[in-house]
């Protein structure tokens, strides 16, 4: 990683997530998700990157659900992806925003039809009794939708973190890991992106 200063750091996260999709035994593109609610209390869980753009980096779920509503009250967000087998992270931190209607619509339509389904039938992060009652709503929406278009849920739709900052983590010898930091220098919107980095202690 001693060239990484000088790269665009999508880049080069482009570069290390192709890697680990040939490395990692099951979903390289699983990440943590860290999202607070308005009280700042937070809270973290697993998500599958979608898309990355350069704008930054997009998943999709319910709002309705807990990270769903703490990302609407407060929209900001933290990402960690690790990747065992190459002994790498990286670490993100930035803004939330809801990706376009268009760009949801087409994820969903993209998706196969029995999660298109699910979708609908699932209350997200809400109390559910048994098993039997989610496969009921299941049945409920399939009957509903019969062999027509499932439409995408009012209630699903994708954020796109904007980084402010990057960092790269390479696993080193006698724990003397490497890390650099990309820190963005103002708007998101500007074109082209300008970052600053620099190298920290392990």
């Amino acid at each position: 990683m001693s060239e990484s200063t000088d790269r665009d750091p999508y880049e080069l996260f482009q570069e290390w997530m192709e890697e680990a999709g040939r490395s990692e035994p099951n979903d390289p593109n699983a990440m943590a998700l860290a999202t607070a609610d308005a009280n700042g209390v937070p809270s973290l869980r697993m998500v599958l990157l979608k898309g990355i753009d350069p704008r930054g980096f997009v998943f999709y779920t319910n709002t309705e659900s807990r990270k769903g509503e703490q990302m609407l009250a407060n929209p900001n967000a933290a990402l960690c992806f690790h990747w065992k087998t190459l002994k790498r992270q990286v670490r993100v931190e930035g803004a939330v925003e809801q990706v376009t209607d268009a760009e949801a619509d087409a994820y969903f339509e993209s998706r196969p039809r029995e999660s298109r389904i699910g979708a609908w039938a699932s209350q997200q992060s809400r109390p559910l009794e048994g098993r039997w009652e989610l496969e009921k709503r299941v049945a409920q929406f399939a009957a509903k939708f019969a062999i027509g278009h499932v439409p995408r849920p009012p209630h699903w739709t994708g954020f796109r973190i904007l980084p402010r900052r990057i960092e790269f983590w390479q696993d080193r010898p006698f724990r003397l890991h490497e890390r650099v930091l990309y820190i963005r220098d103002g708007n998101p919107d500007a074109t082209p992106v300008r970052w600053t980095t620099e190298r920290l202690y392990p």
